[in-house]
């Protein structure tokens, strides 16, 4: 590289140095799908928006367990979770389906084990969702469970076969037995569906292609699942390290509808709009931006 370009190199390294204030990046993490893709990047822009440092983008992770040891290892500063996952995934705490005690109880046990803040919730609370085809005429889970309950040919994720707040939680409330239960990658659960390959998939409450007219979901009357309410779980330490952060962060806050939820997600799985432009469109709809 010859000298003029050296110089151009430092300053352009000096001049975003000035811009961010020095100070260290922050680190934004994600889950491995989409709305927590979407979620992810709409709070790294807000960040940026807002207090004009550099941010990292560490999004796409992986499942639970990767992105909270992650987070509590400090190779990310902050990712949105669910109140319900956090519950008995990574607290281990039996399902409670109280809302207001399981955003308590996560609240204080984050704080207390892992010294991170779990800030107030976006609106959104993305339960599990069991979906069937529109014209199935069981209209609950417990219709669902009378026989012939061995027809249900079910399709998973692997979290949702593995976790207590799971497949294992549907089996112990209603009894459901099924006669093949197949574990696949998310993105292919409704295409399994439509395929004929399963008639049943544990999907999630805000998925983009529940909005169409051939399926439904079953209603769980009797409350196997636990709240999953959305909140930014972020380190004590980057709150400590960066003035205004959480500020930023809780101008989020109520700033969301499982509806608006399922309509970002269906812009990027059904239209494959950029997850960029799909985040900036909803901030500045949302008068943040």
């Amino acid at each position: 590289m010859d000298r003029t370009k050296t110089l151009a190199a430092l300053t352009a390294l000096l001049l975003l140095d000035a811009c961010s204030g020095g100070r260290a990046p922050i680190h934004v993490g994600s889950k491995n799908f989409t709305e927590q893709v979407v979620l992810g990047e709409i709070v790294a822009e807000q960040i940026e928006n807002r207090l004009h440092v550099p941010v990292e983008r560490s999004l796409n992770l992986g499942g639970t367990l990767l992105a909270h040891q992650a987070l509590v290892n400090g190779q990310i500063d902050l990712y949105p979770e669910y109140t319900g996952t956090a519950l008995t995934s990574v607290l281990k705490d039996p399902i409670d389906t109280d809302r207001a005690a399981v955003r308590t109880r996560v609240r204080s046990e984050y704080a207390r084990r892992f010294q991170v803040d779990w800030l107030d919730p976006l609106g959104i609370d993305n339960g599990f969702a069991m979906v069937v085809r529109a014209s199935t005429a069981a209209a609950t889970l417990s219709d669902a469970a009378r026989p012939p309950a061995a027809s249900w040919n079910l399709g998973v994720g692997y979290e949702f076969e593995q976790r207590a707040d799971g497949l294992e939680a549907l089996k112990k409330i209603y009894g459901l037995r099924f006669g093949a239960v197949k574990t696949m990658d998310l993105g292919l659960l409704y295409k399994a569906l439509g395929d004929g390959q399963v008639n049943m998939i544990a999907a999630n409450a805000t998925d983009g292609l529940l909005s169409k007219s051939d399926l439904k979901v079953l209603t769980d009357d009797k409350h196997a699942f636990p709240p999953y309410e959305v909140g930014i779980a972020v380190r004590n330490a980057a709150l400590r390290a960066t003035p205004g952060l959480r500020a930023t962060l809780a101008e989020l806050s109520g700033k969301f509808t499982n509806a608006k939820m399922q309509q970002l997600n269906f812009q990027v799985d059904v239209r494959h709009e950029s997850v960029n432009q799909v985040a900036q469109d909803f901030l500045r709809q949302a008068g943040l931006k």
